[in-house]
């Protein structure tokens, strides 16, 4: 099996060149979820910190996740933001991610210079933007954000499970694994789940019932 290319500085090299001294990398974690907030991280790399392996969280091992975290947020200026179900529900999952992006940028300890996101753009930065489709792969400042906020939100959820057990929120994390959506017909929505957005399995049952 070919070996997972990390992601590299070529992007956030060739902005410094061009006098962005401060890159950030921005990324978001939980818009598919049923359940738990939407989280987003920003996170300015150290140019001079060596972070091996460092690629998209989803390609990574917990283990290796929970290593590049601890060394990203010991060598980097960063943020996390989340917005919870509540206002994801109030606003659309689209609109809070949003806002949970430029609530991360806001958060950093000084305004970036540039930012480059993974995937779409985001109005309103305080700085000139650029979105990368695929960024989480190839920038590594993006790739570190994506880590940071996705061990951020595993743990929170994990913290969650603690307070409510009944859906498995340690293992699946608010996806719509056939585990959680089993737990949502038998035991219904919690307070911590979005009720925007429900699964076919759901709307199918409700029908059947009527």
């Amino acid at each position: 099996m070919a070996k997972r290319q990390s992601a590299r500085r070529n992007l956030e090299n060739s902005l410094r060149r061009d006098g962005y001294n401060r890159v950030a990398g921005l990324d978001e974690v939980g818009r598919g979820c049923l359940a738990g907030p939407v989280c987003a991280a920003a996170v300015v790399l150290n140019p001079k910190a060596k972070l091996l392996g460092l690629r998209d969280s989803k390609l990574l091992s917990p283990k290796d996740r929970e290593r590049l975290y601890i060394e990203i947020v010991n060598s980097s200026d960063w943020s996390v933001s989340e917005v919870s179900a509540a206002e994801i529900d109030r606003l659309n999952i689209h609109q809070a991610s949003l806002l949970a992006m430029r609530q991360a940028i806001t958060a950093l300890q000084l305004t970036p210079d540039y930012v480059i996101v993974d995937g779409f753009r985001v109005s309103d930065l305080p700085c000139p933007h650029r979105a990368i489709v695929g960024g989480d792969r190839k920038c590594a400042s993006i790739a570190a954000a994506s880590i940071v906020a996705k061990v951020t939100r595993d743990r929170l959820m994990v913290r969650l499970h603690q307070s409510d057990d009944r859906y498995g929120f340690d293992r699946h994390k608010g996806y719509p694994t056939a585990m959680h959506l089993d737990a949502l017909e038998a035991c219904g929505y919690s307070e911590l789940h979005r009720r925007s957005f429900r699964p076919r399995k759901l709307f199918d049952k409700t029908a059947r019932s009527k």
